[in-house]
Formats: structure tokens, C-alpha cells, sequence
């Protein structure tokens, strides 16, 4: 099995560079999308990996490894805009690959969670919330390719996220780069 492991940001996967090579695809839907369909275009890899920092919806602690079972983009109306067209569209929750075991909800969009309205309603259908997952797990889809998510809750999506994502940066960089470790994927 080839495995392309993947980031937005240098600073998620600092420990797990250490190790293996890790592509970084920028912040956002669109940026994920597009860096990845790149990297894709140009790869035997048969299973993404997408490690990164998410935002905690239910009050896990920070480090906590999510394993990602389903992903939803919580910023496209895909119910409603399939309604009005009459038929089902592209753009709706996507059920993983794995790994194993995983049961993690995620929301994905392309603005921060900064405020306790925004995280109680995103809470009824996810666990945590970044801004890349479903673009990458669209895109891996899309171009035949395996693809699991994993994310560290980095803060809590809420008003004190700014002064918690950078402090806790280091140790989610860490604690991914050991979940990759204790599943023998360095080797792979």
C-alpha cells in the first residue's frame, strides 16, 4: 500500500516529517482541493492521510486524536440546494475509508469557529471542525484514491481559539506523528 500523507500546514505535521514526507495543501476548501488534485495527478498512492488540528465541539481534551468516520461540510447548504434542483447534487456528508474503528463526525468549512451559537449547532452533527477535511476526502474520492482523516483537537471552537491553537500546535503535531507511529504506517 503507498500512502501520501497530507496537511494544511507545516506546523500539523512538524513530528510526522521527522518520519515520513508530508505534502501541504494550504488552509480551506478550495486550497485543499486544488493542492491535492495536483499531488494526485502525479502519485501511485492507493490512501490519502489526512492529519491535521481540528477544533473540539463537545469539550475533548486538547491532543485528542479523532479518527474520522464521516464528514460533513457544515457552510454548503446541500440539502436545500438539491431540493430546489430537484435532484440529488454533489456536496453531501461522505462516509470514510477508515481506519478501522473510526467514529469521529467532522464539519468542515471555510471560516473559523469563534463563538458558542456557531459550536452548539455544529455540535448536534459533528465532533470537530476544520476547514480541509471533506475538500481532501472529496478530492481523494474523486480520483479513486482511500482516504482517512485524522485530527487533534487543538482548542475548543470557541472566542479563546486564538490563544489556544498556538500553544497547542506542538503537542498535536506530536500526539498525530505517534497515532501514525502505533499503526505501523512509517513503514508503509
Amino acid at each position: 500500500m503507498s500512502i501520501l500523507f497530507v496537511a494544511a500546514l507545516e506546523e500539523e505535521s512538524v513530528a510526522l516529517r521527522r518520519h515520513v514526507p508530508v505534502h501541504h495543501l494550504g488552509v480551506g476548501k478550495v486550497q485543499a482541493a486544488a493542492a491535492l488534485a495536483g499531488l494526485l495527478a502525479g502519485s501511485d498512492a492507493d490512501l490519502v492521510i489526512n492529519v491535521g488540528t481540528a477544533g473540539g465541539l463537545h469539550g475533548q481534551p486538547l491532543g485528542e486524536v479523532v479518527e474520522i468516520a464521516t464528514v460533513h461540510q457544515h457552510d454548503f447548504a446541500h440539502t436545500a440546494l438539491s431540493e430546489f434542483v430537484g435532484r440529488p447534487l454533489p456536496g453531501g456528508p461522505l462516509a470514510l475509508d477508515g481506519p478501522q474503528g473510526a467514529s469521529g463526525r467532522l464539519a468542515t468549512g471555510d471560516r473559523l469557529i469563534d463563538d458558542a451559537a456557531d459550536r452548539a449547532r455544529l455540535a448536534v452533527s459533528a465532533d470537530v471542525v476544520d476547514m480541509e477535511g471533506y475538500a481532501v476526502a472529496a478530492t481523494a474520492r474523486a480520483l479513486g484514491r482511500s482516504v482517512w482523516l485524522i485530527k487533534a483537537v487543538s482548542d475548543g471552537a470557541d472566542e479563546g481559539f486564538a490563544s489556544t491553537w498556538p500553544d497547542a500546535l506542538a503537542r498535536c503535531a506530536e500526539v498525530l506523528a505517534g497515532w501514525v507511529a502505533d499503526r505501523g504506517l512509517l513503514e508503509a
